[in-house]
């Protein structure tokens, strides 16, 4: 650690130089328009392209301090402050949202090492330390800029680096991966049931298909029900639902056996789809062990006599319109667990369903099994990273 040293996040930016980008990029869709990257499209250290804003070049022009040329650093200085990602190449001419920062590093630091830097307890302290949070974190450009990171020389910058990224891409293949199986599977069930429906098919309601349940919450000023001990049982949020995959297996929280008792909340077996109907419509997850949820998720369990399976029940509901049950302002509001039971869902024969099953199983034990490396290796990185940015762990160079 005798080589390592103090720096100011000021002296590592070219022309010690930190720059906000677009305020208010709106929607606009021209076809001269200029994509736009936003708080949101920066997650797990890379830049997400989907759903990307794009803002009329009229406006962009404006802002050519922020354009981007690839190889910047970006860090999102409102709500989750400090996410970063390094511009890929192919992005050069690209812009960024007020909420994103641009910063230009010198060539004697690893922009790879500055961005894992961030996800470091020391730099997380100093930023939360310095943001204004009254209506949602904020981190000014001056606060940022004074920010102290601890370096070593620049070849064991690059080492542990090299170390960090090769999980974190290997880890972003997993995940590019699974939307590819995810999208194919979906368009593979359209092929086959919409495209292709067939007018003969029985159908029915879900409740008299599937076993509907609904999920509970203890009071919440008792605290003892809830745990954050993985040996109780895992109790799944929407919020949950959010960063699972197809697979959910991590949660926020779990509920105690006592309370599961105590309250009847009923459990969700294994291989079990479950679905988001308030507040957040829509969401996905099939269960991978025995768990729990609350009250704003429904669950649907395979009954014995049902010619259905949870892979495609999880893809009809994927595709579902739900705007089919109430109006676009309303839905929120309006929809309730009986709307749920009382969905219509399509019976195709016996075969057929036979046959999508055998095609579409790979699929998902392959979504299933990537999900379980994605977890072994971001569990590796979390170890590795602070050991390794802090000099506890050396890298031989």
């Amino acid at each position: 650690m005798s080589e390592w040293k103090e720096i100011d996040f000021l002296k590592m930016l070219i022309d010690e130089s930190i720059s906000y980008g677009i305020v208010q990029p709106g929607a606009h869709t021209e076809i001269n328009s200029v994509p736009v990257i936003r708080v949101n499209n920066i997650k797990n250290g890379y830049i997400k392209t989907e759903d990307v804003l794009k803002v009329a070049t009229s406006i962009e022009e404006k802002y050519k301090r922020t354009r981007l040329n690839g190889g910047e650093l970006l860090i999102t200085v409102v709500g989750s402050v400090g996410e970063c990602a390094i511009v890929p190449e192919n992005l050069k001419g690209w812009n960024v949202a007020r909420a994103v920062s641009v910063a230009k590093i010198k060539s004697e630091f690893d922009t790879r090492f500055i961005k894992y830097a961030f996800k470091t307890d020391d730099i997380i302290f100093q930023m939360y330390g310095n943001t204004n949070d009254t209506v949602q974190p904020t981190l000014n450009l001056s606060s940022l800029k004074a920010l102290k990171f601890q370096t070593p020389p620049l070849p064991e910058q690059i080492a542990i680096a090299s170390v960090l990224s090769s999980l974190d891409d290997k880890t972003d293949l997993l995940h590019r991966q699974n939307a590819t199986l995810e999208k194919m599977s979906e368009t593979l069930f359209r092929q086959w049931f919409v495209e292709e429906a067939k007018e003969e098919w029985d159908s029915d309601a879900l409740g008299n298909v599937f076993d509907i349940g609904i999920g509970r919450t203890p009071p919440r000023k008792e605290h003892h029900w809830f745990s954050e001990n993985p040996s109780d049982i895992k109790w799944v949020s929407i919020k949950d639902m959010g960063t699972s995959g197809v697979y959910i297996s991590n949660v926020s929280e779990y509920l105690t056996q006592d309370a599961v008792n105590r309250f009847s909340i009923p459990i969700i077996p294994e291989n079990t789809v479950m679905l988001s109907f308030k507040m957040t419509i829509g969401r996905l997850a099939i269960s991978t062990e025995n768990m729990l949820s609350n009250e704003a998720i429904a669950h649907f369990k395979v009954k014995r006599d049902c010619r259905l399976f949870s892979e495609f029940l999880y893809l009809y509901l994927k595709i579902y319109q739900w705007e089919q049950l109430g109006s676009t302002s309303s839905i929120v509001e309006a929809i309730n667990s009986q709307m749920i039971k009382e969905m219509e869902i399509f019976i195709p024969d016996q075969n057929l369903l036979n046959a999508f099953k055998e095609v579409i199983e790979p699929y998902f034990k392959k979504i299933k099994s990537n999900q379980t490396q994605i977890r072994t290796l971001t569990a590796l990185r979390d170890t590795l990273l602070p050991k390794l940015m802090s000099g506890e762990v050396r890298v031989e160079m």
